[in-house]
């Protein structure tokens, strides 16, 4: 059994230089803003996302800060492509200190309008299978290693509300972002012998690629009644999870964390 050790003092609470992260989807979006500030606080990234083109580009501007960085092709709801990451993921890093799931993708298909319920799949194959698949990989061997670790999924407070449905249509999202929180919890519990931490964050609104699917009237609702008044930043995503990841978050398991902007205490 490993005990994850207390931190003694507020020197190098916050510290993750030289750690070996993961970071799925990390070529864009919320994962680059996670890379991003993996990177600037001195660890390794190694991302995994379907576009080589992208994460190359990528991974040149995280080199910016030191450190190594590469990036692995891979679609995470293929098993086997997630399996053959993984190896490559091996052969870069001698272990794996983080792994962050933060890929997923989303819909504005209605569920019933779904006629063959290919979104349904699509969606729920990336967002919660996938989480499963690049676990299942990668995670053995952090145990195996014998050194710790840190988990940490990326959810969305879509897991925990439904609003706006008849112009946000969204079903296998939201159901897809409830099951990884559920998933973040057996995790931390499966785990925790083996001194790997497993918590979820749960973003409300960050500008992505995916504002695009944004009614009008949510994006009224952040900007008019939200208690920021704005939309996150994907970097600010990247600092809970570095806080996570290091020593200052060593008591931190089990969670799901709302990142959200007060979205939650007003609807």
């Amino acid at each position: 059994m490993i005990k994850t050790p207390p931190i003694q003092s507020m020197t190098n609470a916050f510290d993750v230089s030289g750690k070996n992260v993961v970071v799925t989807g990390g070529s864009r979006g919320i994962g680059f803003g996670i890379a991003t500030a993996f990177a600037q606080s001195g660890a390794n990234v190694a991302i995994l996302c379907r576009d080589q083109e992208v994460g190359d580009r990528s991974v040149k501007k995280l080199s910016e800060y030191g450190g190594r960085h590469a990036v692995f092709a891979c679609d995470i709801s293929d098993l086997k492509s997630v399996r053959a990451a993984a190896v490559k993921v091996f052969e870069f890093f001698d272990h794996v200190d983080v792994l962050v799931n933060n890929a997923g993708v989303a819909t504005t298909t209605e569920f019933l309008a779904d006629e063959d319920l290919s979104e349904w799949y699509r969606v729920i194959g990336t967002n919660l299978h996938g989480v499963a698949n690049v676990v299942h990989s990668i995670a053995p061997k952090m145990r195996d290693a014998g050194l710790g670790g840190s988990i940490i999924n990326i959810s969305s407070v879509a897991g925990q509300r439904v609003s706006d449905a008849p112009a946000h249509h969204n079903s296998p999202y939201n159901a897809s972002k409830a099951g990884i929180d559920i998933f973040t919890k057996y995790l931390a519990i499966d785990l925790g012998d083996y001194g790997i931490r497993v918590n979820c964050i749960a973003p409300g609104p960050f500008h992505t690629d995916l504002d695009i699917h944004l009614p009008p009237s949510f994006i009224e609702t952040v900007e008019r009644v939200m208690p920021t008044h704005r939309f996150g930043e994907t970097i600010e995503v990247g600092a809970l999870c570095v806080y996570l990841a290091s020593p200052a978050g060593c008591q931190m398991t089990g969670t799901v964390l709302n990142y959200d902007g007060g979205l939650m205490c007003i609807k």
